[in-house]
């Protein structure tokens, strides 16, 4: 689908935080300079200087309170630089599609400021996609640095390099649905967490007939791998070797997740009968009162309540069974290649302020609360410290849900796991090993598992 776009004046940061070359106007889409020389970085921004930035997801104008909150935020950044344009890109449907994102990086036609998946990094760096902020990015420009998460930055980095700066980040979880484990007569302030009490607890809601699933999972558009994954993390097993080179996942651990998909699916008739299912269809089921449990980030709610009129009482959360790790990843934007220094300036003082700043822009949780959005999920969560401890009371005091409904979640936390190297392409195969043993009931976990070792393999040596 095409992207519509905005076009509205802003402003970036303080004059002495930000530098660039200042003899030359940056409005052209040429070239660029690139990161530029260390005088360029280290020069003020001339406030003459014409800065024109094309920016991904500017919430379209279906989501009226968030397309107004983009609009004041850009008004309160106009204040401070009026030679600054924002050329705002929307979508009607996911921010970040993998086909069109990754046609656009090919094609070089990604906006200025492009929003990615952390685990897009590698294929942007293949495409030669994005500039090196290094040293763009400090205390001066981005004040709470210290306070994120290294793990998220982490994320974002490439041999020490910085590439991005991040918007979102999730660790993933046990959603249930409260009322069917009522009626099932669980505890649902008690979720399972470990495998054999999630089948037992399935078995339980499954009983109640009427076409409800117990627990579901995916197999489909990569989102099965990617839960396949997240499950072995929980368990205390890989999908690749620490050194990226080799698949990991036909082990023990690999076929204890294959077989107990398999026999909750076909011995107990917990997992329903449609199978094939991608994102978006498990959310359907459970918001409908169809289903009982599934692996999912908090966000999942969001979506939910917004899109699909549930109710926020309706969902809970408990760590990922078995809680030696679980997977962690996020979102971001990214600056493209060729850049000047005055747009990569610019593009980071927008996003510390849209994105990096506490009690502003999206962590203004006073203003989400009167606009009626979503307030009291634990994510994002990627600050540390003081920060990220005066986030969660403010978000709390504001809370828009029950908070207490994802306690078991924020309570027993489980360190975070980042997705494995290639991961659409590890996500798409292991799709095979879930689909397999989710729709034949004669499936060879074996085999499954050793077909997708090889072809896994095969990816990896193509990095």
């Amino acid at each position: 689908m095409r992207s519509t776009s905005v076009k509205v004046v802003v402003t970036a940061f303080a004059l002495a935080s930000l530098a660039a070359c200042g003899t030359s106007s940056s409005d052209d889409d040429g070239g660029g300079t690139g990161a530029g020389s260390k005088a360029d970085i280290s020069a003020p921004l001339d406030p003459k200087t014409k800065v024109s930035l094309t920016i991904d997801c500017m919430p379209p104008k279906a989501k009226a309170a968030e397309r107004r909150q983009w609009n004041e935020d850009v008004k309160a950044f106009n204040k401070k630089y009026p030679n600054v344009t924002i050329d705002g890109k929307s979508t009607a449907g996911q921010c970040e599609e993998p086909a069109r994102f990754t046609a656009a990086l090919k094609a070089k036609s990604q906006p200025d400021v492009f929003y990615t998946y952390f685990t897009d990094l590698q294929q942007v760096l293949d495409n030669n996609g994005a500039e090196d902020i290094t040293p763009y990015v400090t205390k001066k420009t981005v004040p709470a640095l210290d306070s994120i998460d290294p793990n998220v930055l982490g994320a974002l980095k490439k041999d020490s390099k910085l590439y991005g700066l991040p918007t979102s980040n999730y660790t993933m979880g046990l959603l249930v649905n409260r009322k069917l484990f009522k009626q099932a007569g669980l505890d649902p302030d008690k979720p399972p967490t470990t495998w054999a009490e999630v089948r037992t607890a399935a078995k339980k809601i499954a009983g109640l007939g009427n076409g409800i699933s117990g627990y579901g999972e995916y197999s489909a558009e990569n989102t099965g791998g990617w839960h396949f994954t997240a499950t072995m993390y929980g368990l205390g097993g890989d999908v690749v070797t620490s050194d990226g080179k080799k698949a990991a996942f036909n082990d023990a651990t690999g076929k204890q997740v294959a077989k107990q998909l398999h026999d909750m699916r076909w011995k107990d008739n917990s997992m329903g009968k449609t199978q094939l299912l991608k994102w978006g269809d498990l959310q359907k089921q459970i918001a409908s009162d169809k289903l009982g449990m599934f692996l999912a980030a908090p966000d999942d709610v969001t979506y939910m309540v917004q899109q699909l009129g549930a109710d926020y009482a309706n969902f809970g959360m408990g760590p990922i069974p078995g809680g030696k790790a679980t997977l962690f990843g996020g979102n971001d934007y990214m600056i493209k290649k060729g850049s000047s220094p005055d747009k990569i300036k610019a593009a980071i003082a927008w996003l510390n302020f849209k994105t990096l700043t506490p009690a502003k822009g999206q962590f203004d949780w006073p203003r989400t609360k009167e606009d009626k959005l979503p307030v009291g999920l634990p994510q994002p969560n990627f600050f540390t410290g003081a920060v990220k401890t005066d986030d969660l009371q403010l978000r709390t005091d504001n809370a828009t849900m029950p908070v207490r409904n994802f306690e078991p979640f924020m309570a027993n936390p489980v360190r975070g796991k980042a997705e494995p190297p290639k991961a659409q392409e590890v996500y798409k195969v292991l799709d095979n090993v879930m689909s397999g043993v989710l729709t034949n009931k004669n499936a060879d976990v074996d085999k499954l598992l050793s077909s997708a070792e090889q072809q896994v393999n095969q990816v990896l040596a193509n990095q």
